[in-house]
């Protein structure tokens, strides 16, 4: 497919990777960032432009990947009847994009993406669309670069997953941000956790969360808890985290 990239982020840069390795042509990249478009343009062989005004009309597909509060101005004055228009956010309903095109949906990577990485991500992608047309052009699209089959998935279903995207990916870097933060303060090397790290979650392919659990607050002792958090008096932000997951854990159903 010819496609046209709106936006020149972390998105537009790692699906576009995406979209060249699967074969697919990018014959233009649009953002208000010249510079950035300029750069991605270069990588891919292709043009870039910095106004909407601008745009290549001639593409089979447009990829609208900017962020969420970004969309509605993106997009404000865009117009492309009769072709087929999709944002990448995972919390937006395809709706936004209505008066851009008949044709219009969503094509949502579940990952965490930085453009500054070349390795190629998996990707699992969630597709959505407003008629046959859009949902047929991209499903094609998400299978070609997909992990994985893709998935149909509405607005409802989006805005569940972006909450559990939220919880695994965002959350736990919390957490580990934290904990680096205490390590730093009490001399320990962050590093000698990453054994750990790399265990907790090369587990999850084989055993479910709930049943990996291991722990004081799993084993309700009270004893080593209270060791924690006479150690965490100085670490507030960290002792407060503790204590609400020690909690939450020690009273799950």
């Amino acid at each position: 497919m010819n496609i046209v990239i709106i936006g020149s982020g972390n998105t537009a840069a790692v699906l576009g990777r995406k979209f060249v390795a699967a074969g697919h042509r990018i014959v233009q990249i649009l953002s208000r960032n010249a510079s950035a478009a300029s750069q991605l343009a270069y990588e891919w062989d292709t043009e870039s432009a910095n106004y909407m005004s601008l745009i290549n009309r001639d593409a089979d597909v447009y990829i609208v990947a900017v962020s969420d509060d970004a969309l509605e101005e993106v997009t404000r004055d865009l117009h492309l009847p009769g072709k087929v228009v999709a944002h990448t956010a995972g919390s937006v309903s395809k709706d936004i994009l209505r008066h851009v095109s008949p044709h219009h949906g969503v094509f949502y990577p579940l990952q965490s993406l930085r453009k500054e990485i070349q390795a190629s991500p998996d990707i699992p992608l969630f597709y959505e669309g407003s008629d046959a047309k859009s949902v047929s052009t991209l499903q094609s699209l998400a299978q070609s670069v997909s992990y994985g089959a893709p998935v149909k998935a509405n607005s409802e279903d989006r805005l569940a997953i972006h909450v559990a995207a939220v919880v695994v990916n965002n959350f736990t870097n919390y957490l580990f941000s934290l904990a680096e933060q205490f390590c730093r303060r009490e001399g320990i090397d962050f590093k000698m956790l990453m054994p750990l790290i790399r265990e907790t979650v090369d587990r999850l392919e084989t055993n479910s969360p709930s049943s990996s659990m291991t722990g004081p607050a799993v084993r309700h002792d009270e004893e080593t808890i209270q060791k924690h958090l006479a150690l965490l008096e100085t670490h507030p932000e960290l002792k407060k985290v503790y204590q609400c997951l020690t909690d939450s854990i020690m009273h799950r159903q």
